[in-house]
């Protein structure tokens, strides 16, 4: 018995339990190492690849976990139904599935999954979340991302809906409760969100850019800004600190993870044929090879955030060599991320613990299928859209 636990305890201290921004710092030196760089080249290449974009991701991340926190501290008040049609505009926009998903939840009655689903699929495929998030770590700015995020979510959605309505003919999910009476003064609290649109549909206008405030406002970035400073003047004083200090901890640890990441893919453009891990090709089967990329990455470590931030600089030496189309290279790894939703995803537990709680050892099978079918779903059209010239 002894025996046992002192074999069990050395195999356990054979892989350090060390956080991801770490492992990838310590690996991004060892490859450098390995090919021959001395130090200055070394430090130089890891200096280089961390500072990459580091700026444009702390004016997408920062703000936008002021808005998430904001919206954390508001207490929601809408008819079931207009929940779940919210459900992926307050993903996208909360650019986190986990707070969208436990603000919509306790109005949503029996429609809980399908909030999920939708939480899930707008933060995945909507900006300002997946798309920027991953656009920004390709170095690609494609007004089509919005377009295409919007071509997607439809069918992609209700691949999850229809997976729900499935299990629900098949008795394993909890039973119907009515929804809450309409309240449309809920829809107040996703005023923010309004915002955000609104902004981006006026960028779009000729001639905007042409007037710095305005431009900047109708940016991507600008416009979250300003959704979030409304977010954050609709809660009370007292409130607003806190919300800040929040969203400055979350930002920090994802920046360090970030910086991490693209000094990691810095380093192995700098030592080894990068292009090589994925398949030579500019259509099909290199988009395929970003889908399976992102999905590895998300079935390793669980989180669809730190998939987004560690995957992008990883790939985006071979997007560019292989000249793999932008939009469609963006929504490929958006789309291999969302398999699956597993145990060591923190969205896993939330919608665990909401929807499950009889039956729970369905909850893996429930949640894991459905994340995989809107995957497929997605892939396919996505396939579709680029075989018709649309992106």
């Amino acid at each position: 018995m002894g025996h046992t636990s002192s074999v069990a305890a050395i195999s356990r201290r054979k892989l350090p339990d060390l956080p991801l921004p770490i492992w990838m710092a310590l690996i991004s030196l060892a490859i450098g190492i390995a090919g021959g760089m001395n130090a200055p080249e070394l430090v130089g290449v890891f200096n280089t690849g961390f500072g990459l974009a580091l700026g444009e991701f702390a004016l997408i991340l920062l703000p936008s976990f002021v808005l998430a926190a904001a919206m954390e501290g508001q207490a929601l008040s809408l008819d079931g139904r207009i929940a779940v049609l919210a459900s992926p505009v307050a993903g996208a926009g909360m650019i986190c599935p986990d707070t969208a998903f436990a603000s919509l939840s306790p109005i949503a009655g029996q429609r809980k999954l399908d909030v999920a689903f939708g939480a899930y699929t707008g933060f995945k495929l909507l900006y300002p979340a997946g798309p920027l998030i991953v656009a920004t770590g390709l170095g690609i700015a494609n007004d089509a991302l919005v377009l295409t995020g919007l071509l997607l979510v439809p069918p992609v959605w209700l691949s999850g809906l229809l997976w729900r309505k499935f299990l629900e003919r098949s008795g394993s999910t909890a039973a119907r409760r009515p929804n809450r009476p309409l309240d449309v003064n809920g829809l107040v609290t996703l005023l923010p969100f309004g915002l955000l649109g609104s902004l981006l549909a006026f960028g779009a206008l000729p001639g905007v850019s042409a007037w710095p405030l305005a431009g900047f406002l109708c940016d991507p970035k600008g416009a979250l800004l300003a959704a979030s400073i409304f977010a954050l003047a609709q809660l009370k004083a007292a409130k607003r600190r806190e919300c800040l200090d929040r969203a400055v901890r979350r930002t920090g640890g994802l920046l360090l993870l970030i910086g991490c990441a693209s000094a990691f893919g810095a380093m192995l453009t700098e030592v080894l044929p990068v292009a090589a891990f994925l398949p030579a090709a500019t259509g099909t089967a290199g988009l395929l090879g970003l889908f399976l990329l992102s999905a590895v990455f998300k079935l390793l470590q669980g989180s669809s955030m730190a998939t987004f931030a560690a995957v992008a600089p990883v790939a985006a030496p071979a997007v560019a060599e292989l000249g793999l189309p932008g939009t469609a290279a963006v929504f490929a790894i958006c789309l291999g991320s969302f398999i699956a939703i597993l145990p060591n995803d923190s969205f896993y537990w939330i919608v665990r613990n909401s929807c499950f709680t009889e039956g729970r050892d369905r909850s893996i099978v429930t949640l894991t299928v459905g994340s995989v079918l809107q995957a497929l779903t997605g892939l396919f059209c996505l396939l579709v859209l680029m075989r018709v010239g649309l992106i």
